[in-house]
């Protein structure tokens, strides 16, 4: 039913519509005012003729009417028919002051000293004026005989109009077929002459829509060579916001690559630190074993300290290649995952003296993206040691709230920056300059989750955290 709606029409159909149904409205009142025009000329006419007849046939007929000659009076009727053949008479009646018939040129109607019926009568107009009845095909028109003050009688003639009428009709069915004529041409002409302005529209709308697939490609300067002015302006100013656009995505690319590589850095340090703890010891455990490895209570307790630091090694291991390697979409969300995240970041805390408080009450898998929720919590947790003091506290607590995963983490620093919760807040503008990536990127992947970044007011700090609908759960709140 949409379709069916005019709002939904196109701009080619619409306008030619347009044109065509005012071309109707103002051929509409163009012929009635020509029809009212001939209407009125053809009725001034025939008044004209009809009094001219008048003219004659009273001073004919009045000495007869005067003398009440009957014959005298009906050939003076009779001469008047064959002398006014420009004007269609019906009837003509003579009658006497006392209404009734003196003579008539169709005496077997109206015999004469008849009374002449009401209706009929009353159709006459007093004076000279005529009266028309389109519908009857009909004019009436009549007159008063006098000699001097004395009224002697009345001459009653009743015309044929039917070739005006047709005179009309004809003028209608021509002024009709000329106006819808002019309409279709014009609505062509319209169609054509839209659908020519509208053909740089067309271009511009799919080197747009090819940006839904990639990049958006400019217009080919070939092409706007033929547009012209105001089309050729759109396509050149259209072309630099592409060139803006694929020179922000390819820095926004390039930004995104380098904390990337920023990001295992870090990782690769903090790896490199909780590899080389464990491998300290097992190398202390190698030795031992090497020149007490006959005692058998010092060679237990020596492969217990083996087995524990290979099983540490193993853990940090594990916990960076799902970091580093697992691509989004592999797994569905562990509470052993956001765990394993301790881990990473242990080594940045423990370097500036920063103490983590760990509260993870996720029980089960959840319908959720693990890459992409651990990258997001990651970049919020590396923020937070950055951002806090040495010797100050980082918590981190992960929970189900109304549905939705959410994991908070605290810092102890100087609050966030204005510009940082614009970065949070408008991820799609683009990565933040001399700074503040690691935060952009956790923007645009809890987004990508169907999330947001939570901001809330901490005493000492700020606290940020993820917030995540769980598949098939209620959305998340507003």
């Amino acid at each position: 039913m949409r379709a069916l709606s005019p709002r939904a029409w196109p701009m080619a159909f619409k306008v030619p519509l347009f044109v065509a149904l005012l071309m109707a409205g103002l051929a509409l009142v163009i012929g009635q005012v020509v029809l009212h025009r001939l209407s009125r000329d053809q009725e001034r006419h025939l008044a004209e003729l009809a009094s001219a007849y008048l003219d004659g046939v009273s001073t004919a007929v009045l000495p007869a009417a005067i003398r009440r000659d009957v014959w005298e009076a009906f050939e003076a009727l009779d001469r008047a028919r064959d002398r006014y053949r420009g004007i269609a008479i019906v009837v003509a009646i003579v009658t006497e002051p006392s209404g009734t018939v003196l003579a008539a040129s169709a005496p077997r109607l109206f015999p004469v000293g008849s009374v002449l019926p009401e209706p009929l009568l009353a159709r006459f107009p007093d004076g000279d004026r005529l009266v028309i009845d389109a519908a009857a095909e009909r004019g009436f028109i009549a007159r008063e005989l006098r000699e001097g003050e004395i009224a002697v009688g009345r001459i009653l003639v009743e015309l044929d109009i039917a070739a005006l009428i047709a005179e009309r009709a004809e003028v209608r069915l021509a002024l009709v077929a000329v106006n819808a004529a002019i309409a279709v041409l014009l609505a062509a002409a319209g169609f054509w002459l839209v659908r020519r302005m509208l053909a740089p529209l067309s271009i511009l709308r799919a080197h747009v829509a090819a940006g839904e697939d990639g990049a958006m490609t400019p217009v080919p300067e070939v092409v706007i060579a033929r547009q012209p002015p105001e089309f050729a302006a759109l396509f050149r100013a259209f072309n630099r916001t592409a060139r803006a656009l694929a020179e922000r995505e390819a820095m926004a690319a390039r930004l995104a690559e380098e904390e990337k590589y920023a990001l295992l850095g870090k990782l690769a340090s903090g790896l490199a630190h909780e590899v080389n703890n464990p491998l300290g010891g097992l190398f202390t455990a190698v030795d031992t074993l090497s020149r007490h490895g006959a005692d058998p209570e010092v060679r237990q307790r020596t492969l217990a300290l083996l087995r524990r630091g290979l099983a540490d090694i193993r853990t940090v291991v594990r916990a960076s290649l799902v970091t580093a390697k697992e691509r989004p979409g592999q797994g569905a969300l562990r509470p052993e995952d956001i765990d394993d995240l301790r881990l990473l970041v242990r080594h940045e805390a423990e370097r500036k003296g920063i103490r983590l408080i760990w509260r993870n009450d996720l029980a089960g898998e959840l319908a959720l993206d693990r890459t992409m929720v651990r990258q997001v919590v990651l970049n919020l947790l590396l923020n937070a040691v950055a951002a806090s003091p040495e010797g100050s506290t980082v918590s981190l607590a992960a929970q189900i709230v109304d549905g939705s995963l959410r994991v908070t983490v605290a810092d102890s620093g100087g609050g966030l920056p204005p510009w940082a919760r614009h970065v949070l807040a408008h991820p799609e503008e683009g990565p933040p300059t001399g700074g503040g990536l690691g935060l952009w990127t956790a923007a645009r992947l809890a987004r990508a989750l169907g999330g947001r970044i939570l901001v809330e007011a901490a005493p000492g700090g700020s606290r940020l955290g993820l917030a995540a609908p769980i598949a098939g759960e209620p959305a998340l709140a507003a």
